[in-house]
């Protein structure tokens, strides 16, 4: 009687028991704080990327710049994508890393 190949297969995955922890290196906080300002140093210069944006979207309308209207309107769609992915950022990533975490 043959045995079966799953018999003689050594399992390759390993759980290696490791999972994402708070404060066990220092300057975490630190850190924190580092990339909160640059999330806010983002959200600052979108600001004004949108100002510019909508300021060449208005000037191209009225002086009738067909393709400065065209930039001007990409620039406001470009940037209000930017500040949607700088305010979801934490959530995206707490969202895949509690997904990750339920993979077997």
């Amino acid at each position: 009687m043959p045995i079966p190949l799953a018999d003689h297969v050594i399992p390759l995955a390993y759980d290696p028991g490791i999972s994402p922890q708070g404060g066990g290196l220092p300057g975490v906080s630190v850190l924190k704080n580092v990339v909160n300002s640059i999330n806010m140093f983002g959200i600052i210069a979108v600001v004004g990327a949108l100002a510019v944006s909508l300021g060449v979207w208005a000037w191209g309308h009225h002086t009738g710049g067909h393709q400065a209207e065209a930039n001007g309107k990409k620039g406001a769609i470009v940037a209000a994508g930017a500040a949607l992915g700088l305010g979801a950022a934490n959530g995206i990533v707490a969202f895949f890393s509690t997904l990750g975490s339920q993979v077997q």
